[in-house]
């Protein structure tokens, strides 16, 4: 569903990505690792044309994005962002049904709501928060909200952008059992990007750890404990010695 090809990206002097090369299949659930500033979110923002790469292609069902109508490309992803990106002014329903209500698939209101609704159920939000506005919620429930919005029009990809940031362990297992429920019932097929380990385990098919501008290391879940990948091993164990220099 997903391939990355030879991906390259550099910021003035800075070479962020130097050849990274990924391949996710159609229904399976990939989580992204690697240390602050290894290029992940730049990796995702590639995928969905916010960022433009120097060098690569990048393929969505077997079809080359730069050949691709944008609208119909975008129509099949949906996205959780770090920080929810929550719209303070809107109530939870017009956050959650934003897509529908701007987009060029545009919704009358009232339909608009009932599928919010609906939506925000599956994440385990009562009705009773449609009309609340965001600072009314807690951390969790903003989460939860944001991933309501990335399901909200039934994708056929999603990207989860540290799903669990700044969450206690609780609501983190509650959101990680929450999208890895999603990945399985709707069949999506998703990328994850975060540095929780718990995460990792929880949500994943399959892990690509980039360090240094590529892909160090790839392979099911399984293998991450026994992969003998020195990086791999120091950052799954978050060692502070190891190949991995920390930035002083």
């Amino acid at each position: 569903m997903i391939k990355l090809e030879n991906l390259h990206k550099s910021f003035d002097n800075n070479d962020v990505l130097k050849g990274v090369n990924i391949t996710v299949n159609k229904g399976s659930s990939l989580v992204l690792i690697g240390g602050s500033g290894t290029g992940k979110s730049v990796t995702l923002k590639c995928v969905l044309g916010l960022v433009t790469p120097d060098k690569g292609r990048i393929f969505i069902d077997g079809r080359d994005v730069n050949k691709t109508d944008r609208d119909a490309f975008l129509s099949k992803f949906g996205m959780l962002f770090q920080g929810s990106a929550l719209f303070d002014s809107l109530p939870i329903w017009q956050n959650v049904a934003f897509r529908l209500l701007r987009g060029p698939y545009k919704k009358l209101h009232n339909e608009a709501r009932q599928i919010a609704i609906e939506k925000l159920r599956r994440v385990g939000l009562s009705m009773n928060v449609a009309d609340k506005f965001p600072a009314e919620l807690s951390g969790g429930m903003q989460k939860r909200v944001g991933l309501a919005r990335a399901i909200f029009a039934d994708p056929e990809i999603i990207f989860f952008d540290e799903p669990t940031t700044g969450l206690d362990p609780i609501m983190s297992g509650v959101i990680n059992k929450l999208i890895r429920e999603i990945v399985v019932e709707m069949g999506v097929t998703a990328i994850t990007i975060t540095h929780d380990m718990s995460s990792v385990r929880a949500i994943a098919d399959d892990v690509a750890m980039l360090h240094d501008g590529i892909i160090q290391w790839t392979g099911p879940i399984g293998d991450l404990d026994c992969s003998s990948d020195p990086c791999l091993d120091q950052f799954v164990n978050g060692r502070a010695n190891g190949p991995i220099k920390a930035i002083q």
